[in-house]
């Protein structure tokens, strides 16, 4: 006799074995309609599947968030099975839900195209209408690669065989058609609903290696329902219109190219932009107690072997061979274990503690070219990296300051909230299980002394520590993840930094890895984007242009640019010879906040007219008064009194 506990505590017992439907169906009609899957014990499990022992039930609905995942994961079923009855012969492979959506790879002699995605999309929506059951299978490991073999699905038959022999064999059929999957799935495919679109196509290769098959791969978006839907495609058009690649071109900040795969060049406005956002974090942080340092960016491999990275991240990082010396360097992917070094030159007291080092540290790290994308994802990147080495007891205090200093940063860079992720152990890490638990215990007991409410983002720890994730949502709805501070018990115990405590011994210190904005290429990115280039005058590349209406104004415009260069200002002087209608919408173009327009009246009256981007009217102030508001206006919010 189960007894079944409810979420609002409530149980309910069965005289035997019960399956999630009939749990549903016992307590109103209205669940059994609603309930898509449920969770018994934390798991998610399809309705159909039987519950014979005591258990914790809760179900799922399609107001529950863990329903978008089950929409999209079916869908992605639902479009194999029309490409299969479009397109007889392909082969099907892998078909993830993924954020925002879900894609399949397929294997055929013809990649799709946008234009095949039409049809399919259509015959997508016929099978979600013929509202077929999803219905679970368990098969003999030995039987389904026979099956699949026979069927010419060669790819599924290479799947099964490389699962662990205690892995279940699980196959889920939709009518007459059936796939390879673990589950779970909703009741039938018309619970996905209309809340779908196919997006793109795409190569890939067979398990990410390009010495496999070339896939094609069709991508979709699926939401709960069409207002969902429609709000996230419109999302996508304003993230087109605001694309931070696009609008670097318009205000000429920077560009990339093939010889620096992944790297960045800045031209003189974008550089203005990167050091202005630098400049701000710097004194913030100097304002905050931290000293900043500079460490090397070719390192040892020892050093890297020491610290663990070696193991980790050795994929990932640039290596430089000296054959004179038989040395192998690496260029930092991370600043921290150079961060110890610094720590552990001279002997430490307690009382030096806490000690906050800061860098700017210069990074690479390998991605593959597909996976860079303009300035948010590259190789060569600038954290505002900082370590706090401090004693145990320290770890809230140092957190209660760090989550302040952030959010005051992101108020003044004008994102008003966010929202945090623990991160807690991963199933490969470094460290005895008792040291993660005093890791983890003590960002937790942080967390509350900080006030901060987070959510559990399970197994996304770093190898050395649990950490915070800090995720700034932007203008049109998106989520970043910016900030971090993780706990760290791991890398002074391997890189031998310790302290002398009050009773003379020695001790390990605890190490506080964080980041505010994280990598200055990505921030400056999501900036762009988030301002879609209109920027608050403080952080503008050019916060004023002085434009001529008529030469007779060419020496007093020159003497209104100086005057604002005099009084801080990044300022452009503009006396070609095009009409002022051109330079105006010129400079605008080019997302100038701020136009001082001259011309013989002005200058004989020592005034300005001043327009704004994106406004009409224009106001007249004496030149006094123009330098006066832009100045203010220009400063950083740091500085301001």
């Amino acid at each position: 006799m189960p007894a079944i506990t409810l979420p609002d505590g409530s149980v309910r017992s069965f005289d035997g074995a019960v399956t999630g439907t009939n749990i549903a169906a016992a307590i109103g009609p209205g669940l059994a309609r609603a309930a898509l899957a449920m969770e018994v014990n934390g798991k998610q499990m399809d309705l159909s599947r039987e519950i014979a022992e005591d258990s914790a039930v809760k179900f799922i609905t399609r107001k529950d968030e863990a329903a978008l995942e089950m929409i999209r994961h079916d869908a992605a079923h639902v479009l194999a099975e029309a490409v299969q009855e479009l397109f007889p012969g392909t082969q099907v492979t892998i078909g993830p839900s993924i954020e925002n959506g879900f894609y399949y790879d397929f294997y055929r002699n013809e990649p799709f195209t946008p234009a095949d995605l039409p049809a399919i999309e259509a015959k997508m929506r016929e099978i979600i209408g013929r509202n077929a059951g999803f219905v679970r299978e368990e098969w003999d490991r030995d039987e389904a690669i026979k099956f699949f073999e026979a069927r010419g699905e060669r790819f599924k038959a290479e799947l099964i065989r490389d699962l662990p022999e205690s892995e279940t064999i699980t196959i889920y059929r939709q009518g007459e058609w059936l796939d390879l999957c673990r589950g779970p799935h909703m009741r039938s495919t018309g619970d996905i609903g209309s809340g779908f679109k196919l997006m793109k196509t795409a190569g890939a290769y067979w398990r990410g290696d390009s010495k496999n098959p070339m896939l094609s791969r069709i991508y979709g978006t699926a939401w709960r329902d069409n207002k969902e839907l429609d709000a996230y495609l419109t999302q996508l058009e304003e993230a087109e219109k605001r694309d931070h690649r696009k609008i670097g071109r318009e205000m000429d900040l920077f560009h990339i190219q093939e010889e620096a795969t992944g790297s960045i060049f800045w031209h003189p406005k974008g550089w203005k932009l990167y050091r202005t956002v630098e400049a701000y974090i710097r004194r913030r942080q100097e304002a905050g107690g931290y000293e900043e340092v500079r460490t090397p960016q070719l390192v040892d491999r020892k050093l890297w072997e020491l610290s663990g990275h070696w193991d980790k991240y050795r994929k990932n990082m640039f290596i430089a061979e000296v054959a004179e010396e038989d040395t192998t360097l690496a260029l930092k992917p991370m600043n921290c274990p150079c961060h110890v070094q610094i720590f552990n030159q001279g002997l430490r007291s307690y009382k030096e503690l806490p000690i906050r080092m800061a860098e700017f540290g210069a990074c690479h790290r390998y991605e593959p070219s597909g996976a860079l994308h303009g300035i948010m994802r590259v190789r060569a990147f600038t954290q505002d990296d900082a370590h706090i080495f401090c004693m145990e007891d320290q770890i809230a205090d140092e957190t209660v300051k760090f989550v302040a200093l952030l959010e005051s940063v992101y108020k003044d860079f004008g994102f008003e909230s966010f929202t945090v992720k623990f991160s807690d152990r991963p199933e490969v890490r470094a460290g005895a299980d008792d040291v993660w638990d005093r890791a983890e215990g003590a960002l937790k007991a942080a967390c509350e002394k900080a006030g901060v409410e987070y959510t559990l983002n399970p197994g996304e720890g770093a190898f050395y520590g649990p950490k915070l994730e800090f995720v700034l949502r932007d203008a049109i709805g998106r989520d970043w993840q910016c900030g971090t501070i993780q706990v760290d018990f791991v890398l002074p115990e391997r890189l031998d930094a310790e302290y002398v405590t009050s009773e003379s011994s020695r001790a390990r210190p605890v190490m506080l890895h964080r980041a505010i904005i994280g990598s200055f290429e990505r921030f400056l990115g999501i900036l762009i984007e988030q301002y879609a280039g209109r920027f608050p005058l403080w952080l503008a590349p050019t916060q004023v242009v002085v434009a001529t209406i008529v030469s007779d104004a060419d020496d007093y415009a020159a003497e209104v640019a100086q005057a604002l260069r005099a009084a801080g200002l990044s300022v452009e002087l503009d006396s070609s010879n095009q009409k002022i209608q051109a330079k105006i919408r010129d400079h605008s173009l080019h997302h100038v906040p701020n136009i001082l327009v001259v011309g013989r009246k002005e200058a004989e009256e020592r005034k300005v007219a001043l327009r704004r981007l994106g406004g009409a009217a224009q106001e007249i102030l004496s030149l006094d008064e123009a330098v006066a508001l832009l100045k203010a206006e220009a400063t950083a919010p740091d500085l301001r009194a």
